[in-house]
C-alpha cells in the first residue's frame, strides 16, 4: 500500500516489475489510498492486510509500541544499513528509527522548500521580510490546510531556534506569538483558496498559471520541476529564513517503506525494501519513474539534477538542515487537532497567543497519554 500520487505509485510499480524479473515466481501489487488516507490512515488498518507499507515517520511511535511492523534492523543486513545511514538525505534514514529499532527505510525526503515560476519573478527571496513584500504585492501563494499550516508554524520555530517539542515541551508563548504573527503577515494577502490548498494544489497553481510567481513553503515534487509535466516548469529554492542562521529549521517529511510483522514472506520483502532504499535504486529506477529519493547519493547524482532543473541541488541545504517532529505513541492525534487551531489562527477565529496555548496544551495531553 502506498500513496497515491505518481510519485508515490509509479516507482512502487516500476520497481515491483524490476524485482519481480531478478526474483522469478514473486509478484509485488501495489495498491494506493488518497494522500489525506497516507496521513491518516492508522496501522492497524493495513498490517494485517498488506506486506509492505509505504508510511511516514510520526507513525514510528506507534509502530514501536504496537508490535504491528518487522524491525528492519538485524535482519542480516546491517551493512546495509549502515551505509543506508551514512547516505540518509539530512534525518530521513533516522526518522524511522524509534526506541533503537528501524521501522521502515527511507525511499523518498521532502521538506518545506519555496518554489517559484523563473519567468515570472526577478529576484527569490531568501529572509521572510522579503517574502511579506512579494506577499503585498500580490505575488504569494501558500498552501496552508490545517496540516501544512502547522509544518509552516514548526518550521518556523526551529528556524529561529526554539524547535516546538524541545525538552518535551511545546513552544515558548512569546515566541510562538511572534511566528504567528509573521505567519499572518504573509497569509492576510494570500488567495483564499490557500488556506484550504495543500502542496500538490499550491504546484498546479503555480504550473498552470501566471497571476502568481512564489510560495515560501510547501513541500516539494521533483515532478514539477521535470520538463513536460506541465505547461509551466517550476523551480525550488531553499527556505526563505526568519532568523539569522539560514534556511534550518524545515519540518522533514517524505516517506519510508516497512514491512508487516504478518507477512508470510518477510525474507523476500526485506530485500525488496533494502533494494529500493539502495543507491543505485534511489538514483536509477526509483528516480527515473517519477520517484524523490531519500538516499543524498541521489540527491548529488549530475542526472538527477539535470532532469528536475537543479531540483535536488538548490534545496539540499535545506533538507540537510531539516527539522524532525515528535514522533511519539500519540503524536499523530496531536498533529490533527494541532493543525485546526494554527489554521483557526490564520484565519482570524483565534489570537495567536491563545493558539500558542492551545497547541501547548494539546501536546502535554498528546505526551501523557
Amino acid at each position: 500500500m502506498t500513496w497515491d500520487h505518481v510519485r508515490g505509485f509509479d516507482p512502487m510499480v516500476a520497481t515491483a516489475e524490476i524485482f519481480a524479473e531478478t526474483h522469478p515466481g514473486t509478484t509485488i501489487s501495489w495498491e494506493k489510498r488518497s494522500l489525506q488516507a497516507f496521513a491518516d490512515r492508522p496501522l492497524e488498518a493495513m498490517a494485517n492486510d498488506y506486506d509492505l507499507m509505504v508510511i511516514d515517520h510520526p507513525h514510528v511511535g506507534s509502530a514501536a509500541r504496537s508490535g504491528l511492523l518487522l524491525a528492519l534492523d538485524g535482519a542480516g543486513h546491517d551493512d546495509a544499513l549502515a551505509r543506508l545511514a551514512a547516505e540518509s538525505c539530512g534525518p530521513s534514514h533516522p526518522s524511522y528509527v524509534f526506541g533503537d529499532r528501524q521501522w521502515a527505510l527511507a525511499i523518498d525526503a521532502a521538506a518545506p522548500v519555496a518554489a517559484y515560476r523563473p519567468d515570472l519573478l526577478e529576484a527569490v527571496p531568501t529572509t521572510w521580510p522579503a517574502v511579506i513584500a512579494l506577499a503585498e504585492r500580490s505575488q504569494v501563494i501558500w498552501p496552508l490546510l490545517p496540516i501544512n499550516a502547522l509544518m509552516c508554524y514548526f518550521t518556523l520555530l526551529a528556524n529561529v531556534g526554539e524547535p516546538f517539542g524541545r525538552d518535551q515541551r511545546g513552544a515558548d508563548v512569546a515566541t510562538g506569538v511572534q511566528v504567528l504573527g509573521e505567519m499572518l503577515a504573509v497569509a492576510r494577502h494570500v488567495p483564499p483558496a490557500c488556506l484550504s490548498m495543500d502542496p500538490i494544489g499550491a504546484y498546479e497553481w503555480l504550473a498552470c498559471r501566471t497571476s502568481h510567481a512564489y510560495v515560501p513553503f510547501l513541500y516539494g515534487y521533483t515532478n514539477y520541476s521535470r520538463a513536460g509535466f506541465r505547461p509551466h516548469r517550476v523551480r525550488v529554492a531553499d527556505m526563505p529564513a526568519l532568523g539569522n542562521n539560514g534556511p534550518v529549521g524545515s519540518a522533514i517529511g517524505g516517506t519510508g517503506i516497512a514491512v508487516s510483522a504478518a507477512t508470510k514472506h518477510a525474507d523476500l520483502a526485506v530485500e525488496y525494501a533494502y533494494w529500493i532504499a539502495s543507491a543505485d535504486c534511489q538514483r536509477g529506477a526509483f528516480f527515473e519513474s517519477g520517484g524523490q529519493p531519500a538516499n543524498r547519493l541521489a540527491w548529488t547524482d549530475a542526472e538527477c539534477n539535470r532532469v528536475t532543473d537543479g531540483f535536488f541541488r538548490d534545496t539540499l541545504k535545506t533538507l540537510e538542515s531539516s527539522w524532525l517532529r515528535p514522533r511519539h505513541d500519540g503524536y499523530m492525534p496531536f498533529q490533527d487537532i494541532a493543525g485546526d487551531i494554527v489554521h483557526a489562527c490564520l484565519t482570524g477565529r483565534q489570537t495567536p497567543e491563545a493558539t500558542v496555548r492551545a497547541v501547548n496544551d494539546a501536546y502535554e495531553r498528546s505526551l501523557a497519554q
